[in-house]
């Protein structure tokens, strides 16, 4: 039981829990959204006598297939996907970008084998090739 208990009390564990309910809170929040405020929205601009797509559908047969309820959903989904994209992996890349441009180099190329050697190293572990200290031309 106490292994039990250790597993749920992990820091990466109670972390992924607050994600989920805070990504499903957003879900909530970007669905009223679209269905609140895009949705009806583009139902006005384009002419529509519905402003929402939820009640628009079509009958096949007896069947009933609600398309409009899908649209809201995709809606949805491309919002919510842009806006993990646009203020969140968009400025990651760059911030990742930018600390990697200012992060001095840890190894160089020898010379002759192309193989990754250690910057500061003065012989190729590969080829054995003497190298000339602070350049990458071989002694």
């Amino acid at each position: 039981m106490s292994g039990f208990k250790q597993f749920l009390l992990r820091g990466n564990i109670v972390e992924l829990a607050v994600a989920v309910i805070v990504g499903a809170t957003f879900s909530g929040l970007v669905q009223a959204l679209v269905t609140d405020l895009v949705t009806p929205l583009i139902g006005a601009v384009t002419g529509g006598r519905q402003p929402d797509f939820a009640n628009y559908s079509f009958t096949v047969n007896g069947s009933r297939f609600r398309y409009g309820d899908f649209l809201n959903h995709l809606l949805g989904f491309l919002t919510i996907s842009a806006i993990v994209y646009w203020l969140i992996m968009a400025p990651m890349a760059r911030l990742v970008s930018l600390l990697d441009r200012h992060k001095a180099a840890t190894t160089k190329q020898c010379p002759e084998c192309l193989s990754d050697i250690p910057a500061e190293a003065r012989r190729c572990a590969h080829c054995t090739v003497e190298l000339v200290p602070n350049s990458e031309k071989p002694a």
